[in-house]
Parts: C-alpha cells; structure tokens; sequence
C-alpha cells in the first residue's frame, strides 16, 4: 500500500506541470494561442538569424583574387582538412574561421598553394623519356618565366606578374646573334605605385637571370598599359643613380633641419619656410702636374757638374810660290828688333818671352811652332733644374654651390580695437636672419652660393578633415551592423515585452495574495458578525455598512491589492 501511495504521488507531481500548463492554455481563447505560437516562432526565427550573423563575423579572408584553377585547389585542400569555408558576397575571396586563418595559410603553403597561376622549375620534374630537344628547351622557358613571376610578385606594391622572354636560338654565326629580350606585366594594389628605383631593380632582376640580357632590354607595363621602364626621376636623367640621388636630398635636408632650428627660436614654429638647392660634384678625378721654374736667380742657381777644355796646335802649310824657292826656309834677321818687357796684368796670362808662344797653358819656341797656330776653348756647364710633382684626387660628392630659399612670416600685433594686424620685420632684423642662414648653411661666397630671404604674410591653410564622418565607409559599415542588430533586439523586445508578456499574464491568472483579499474581507465581516449577533442582529444595510467599513480599512493599508481585485473583477465581467 505504501508503495502504491508513494507512485501515485510521484505521478501526481510529475503531472502537476502538465495540468497546470493546460489550465494556463485553456484561459487563452483561440485568437490568443494562434497570436502566442506565431510570437514564439518569431522569436526562434530571430535568435537563429543572430546566432548565424554572429557567427558569419567570425569568418576572415583566407585568399582573395585567386584564379580558378587555384581556387579549386583550395577548396579541395580545405575539404581535406575538414575546415568550414565561405565566399564573400562577390565570389574573389575564400573565408574560413578566423582563429583558423594562419594555419590553414601554413598547410595550404606546405602544399604549394597558391601557385598562382604560373608554372615554376617543378614543370621540369615530369619529364617524358624521349622528349625532343625543342620541347625541353621551352619547358624550361617556361619554367624560367614563372619563378620570375612569383619572385617579381613577391614585391609589397604588386599583387600579380607575368613575364614573357624572347631567348633567341644560338648561332655560330656572330653577324646573325640576337640578343634576348624580356618584358613584364605587373598588376599593383589599388592606391600603390612603384618608383624609380623600384622600377630600376626589377630590370635588373630579370636581367641577372637570363643570360646576356641587358636591364635597357627589360620592359615594364602596369595592368593600364603604362610603360613604367621610361619612369625617372630628373636626377636619374642627368646620370645618378638611386644612391646619389638618396645623397642629394639627404644634404638638402640636413642643411634645411640646421637652418629651421637656428631660426625657430626667432620667429616661432611655423613662421618660416626654407628650401635648398644642393649642387653636387659626383665625378671622380685625378689631376697629376710636373713644373719647372726658370733657374736664373744667380743666389739660386746650383751647379750639378762643370767642363772647361782648352787645345792649341799647329799643321804646317805651304805658302808662297811654287818652286825650288819656296822649299828653303827661312832667313834669319840680320838686324832683331828689341823693346823693354812690359809686366803683366792681374789675372792676366803671362806674357810669353821673345821668340815664344803661350796658348792653352802652354809655352813654346816660335821657331818650334810651325804655321799657322790653331786654339780652342770649350767650357760646359750643368745646372740643377726645379721639378714639383703634385698629385690631387678630388673627392666624390662634393658641393660645387648652393642656394638657399627663406620666406619668413609677418610680426602679428593686436591694434586698439582688438584685432590681429600684420606687420613687415625691420630691415635690421631680416639682415639678422640673413646671416645666421648663411652660418648655418655654411655660405662660401667664392664657391657661388646664393641666398634669398623674404618677408612676407603666410596665408592660412584651411585643414582638410578628409571624408565626413557620416560618408566614411568604415562609419557606414559600423552603422549598418549597429542598425541590423538594434532592428532585431527591437523585434524581440516587442515580442517578448508586448506580446508573450500579456499573454504569459493571463495564462497565469491574478496573484494568490489577490485571492486571499476577498477571503479575508468575508472572514473579517463574518467574525465581526458573530461577535454582534448575541445581542443585536444586524439588518442588511448594518452588514452592508460593516463590510464597506472593512473595505475602506483595507483599502487603506493595502491599496495595491484593492486595485488588482478590481482589475480582476473588471477583466472577468469584460470577458
């Protein structure tokens, strides 16, 4: 028995729930259920469509602009690894679970994708047993070409490159060899660009990986078919490379932060604008030089070595007329001729004795001496000669002048009636600012250089906020989400608050505490009757009276419950 009384009251509980939820539904008519179940199923319908936007947010871009022979590598790849994939609203980018995008780009990578749409050295691993010569050479091109294209497309600024080369076949001939040619197609990012420098190292580039390819030979095109190969600078026109060109502006620059510094402390930040013009000398020479200076000072002149020679002699002719007489010689005087000696000079050579010749240092008979008498005297001289070898190397990168630009702004005064009003500074002080530019910059008036300094009112420049907070995209698209979520909480909030709510109300009934108001009222009025009865009866109107009284006493303590009773009694005679 006991345990018969015990399942009967665990069914009763367990049915306690049933049977209150059918007293609940069956106090709803019929228009109030059909109302309840399409509210519910709104509200199903609308926490579904949350949870998957929500869960649509969480996807991030795996690749974009893939070709399709790439894509559907992808795919297959991510069906492999069993990882849930989407397509973006255009169909160019593949989106996966962003905790997962690194390592699926890491795996992905492992396998070699994306290819990118070129063929690289791997086309050389397939080869066929018996392929002809022409088919592996062009293998090979084209296996050349796409490593290029994927090094080239390696570049932050390009999103895709193609490269087409034009490899002449050799020739024994060298009247008839070509030489190979190369051109590239580059697709950039939106908003990206290439410089000069970027366009001179994918020339080389391409260049250094064929053989006898000139970077003059390598020609660049963008996706909008310019020629970006003819894109420089005016210095890489006049010769410089990137290096001196990056040399150039650095000068410039520095020279500009030196003279801004010197005069910020004057004028105030903003009240002057400088400008330099650098000249630079790159060329690279060698000047060698040998001079000889004149050696006719007499203090100055050096004897190196110093010859005198002096020779006399005789060769005997013959003279007078031919003949037996002419052969004797001579007479001697009969009667000589004698005169007193004179004596010799100072420094003079002695003077000969009679009879006697001195020539040459030396002194000899004149019967001895035969006719006629021949002298020489020859004296030779070396002098040291000056010699100056100098031997200069100028340096690379020096400035050959410069030219300097300063526009200093007007002094802002306040005039008696409060506004700001514009005045010119004193020559004494532009002349001021003059030369302190000049120190600054290092002014060399015998180079060249040249300075200019102007004084003039700046023009204020209106700020650019850029795009209005209400036109930026990132606004719109924020605002957009914020306004997709509000609606949807607002559609709940309506159906939870406005229509499940009165609902759920009446299903429940009033208050037990409403019920017991009634109760206590008659029990009240019942004591207060009893207790009266022994000595009066009371007539109707008496009870009448008490139990207003009663009501009035309760009203006053309790008038919340006062009032709920009477909504109750009001919705029951309504309905």
């Amino acid at each position: 028995m006991a345990a018969a009384a015990t399942e009967t009251t665990e069914t009763a509980v367990a049915s306690a729930p049933l049977e209150r939820a059918r007293a609940a539904l069956a106090r709803l008519d019929n228009r109030q259920k059909v109302v309840l179940m399409v509210a519910i199923a709104a509200l199903i319908a609308l926490l579904v469509a949350a949870a998957t936007l929500l869960r649509q947010s969480e996807f991030r871009i795996l690749f974009s602009n893939v070709g399709e022979r790439d894509g559907g590598a992808i795919i297959a790849a991510l069906e492999q690894m069993n990882v849930p994939f989407r397509f973006n609203d255009s169909g160019s980018a593949i989106l996966v679970p962003a905790a997962r995008v690194h390592d699926v780009r890491l795996r992905l990578a492992s396998q070699g994708l994306p290819r990118g749409g070129a063929v690289g050295f791997e086309l050389m691993e397939s080869q066929k047993f018996g392929i002809s010569q022409f088919a592996e050479q062009l293998n090979y091109q084209r296996g050349l070409e796409g490593e290029l294209s994927r090094t080239v497309q390696s570049i932050a600024a390009v999103e895709a490159a193609r490269v087409h080369l034009a490899i002449p076949k050799p020739s024994v001939f060298m009247r008839e060899e070509l030489k190979p040619s190369a051109s590239v197609m580059l697709r950039l990012y939106p908003g990206r660009s290439l410089d000069a420098a970027q366009i001179a190292g994918i020339q080389n580039l391409v260049a250094a990986s064929v053989p006898q390819l000139s970077p003059a030979s390598v020609t660049l095109l963008d996706q909008s078919g310019t020629l970006l190969s003819q894109m420089k600078s005016k210095l890489l026109e006049a010769g410089l490379d990137p290096t001196q060109v990056k040399y150039v502006n650095e000068i410039e620059a520095s020279i500009i932060k030196r003279v801004e510094d010197i005069l910020t402390p004057i004028v105030g930040a903003g009240n002057a604008r400088v400008q330099i013009a650098a000249d630079i000398d790159f060329s690279q020479s060698e000047h060698t030089a040998e001079t000889h200076r004149p050696n006719t000072t007499p203090p100055e002149i050096s004897i190196r070595s110093q010859q005198t020679n002096e020779s006399a002699s005789t060769s005997p002719t013959a003279q007078g007329v031919p003949g037996a007489l002419s052969n004797q010689p001579p007479v001697p005087a009969t009667a000589p001729l004698t005169q007193p000696a004179v004596p010799p000079a100072a420094g003079a050579a002695p003077t000969p004795l009679p009879g006697q010749i001195n020539a040459a240092g030396v002194q000899a008979p004149i019967a001895s001496v035969g006719q006629p008498l021949t002298t020489s005297k020859s004296s030779t001289i070396n002098y040291e000669v000056d010699k100056t070898i100098r031997h200069v190397r100028q340096s690379v990168g020096s400035i050959k002048r410069l030219s300097a630009a300063v526009v200093v702004n007007q002094r802002k005064e306040t005039a008696k009636d409060g506004k700001s009003v514009s005045k010119p500074l004193p020559d004494a002080e532009l002349k001021q600012i003059s030369d302190l530019v000049k120190e600054a910059m290092g002014f060399n008036k015998d180079r060249g250089d040249t300075i200019s300094v102007a004084n003039a009112p700046f023009t204020a420049i209106e700020k650019d906020d850029g795009v209005p907070l209400w036109r930026d995209p990132e606004t719109l698209s924020l605002a957009k989400e914020l306004v997709k979520y509000g609606v949807i909480a607002a559609i709940i909030a309506y159906l939870l608050l406005g229509v499940v709510r009165p609902l759920v109300r009446t299903m429940v009934g009033p208050p037990a505490s409403d019920k017991t108001i009634g109760s206590q009222i008659d029990v009240r009025a019942e004591e207060e009757g009893e207790e009266t009865g022994a000595e009066h009866v009371p007539t109707a109107g008496e009870l009448l009276e008490r139990q207003l009284a009663a009501v009035r006493a309760l009203a006053q303590q309790d008038p919340q419950a006062v009032a709920n009773i009477i909504k109750q009694w009001t919705g029951a005679n309504a309905g």
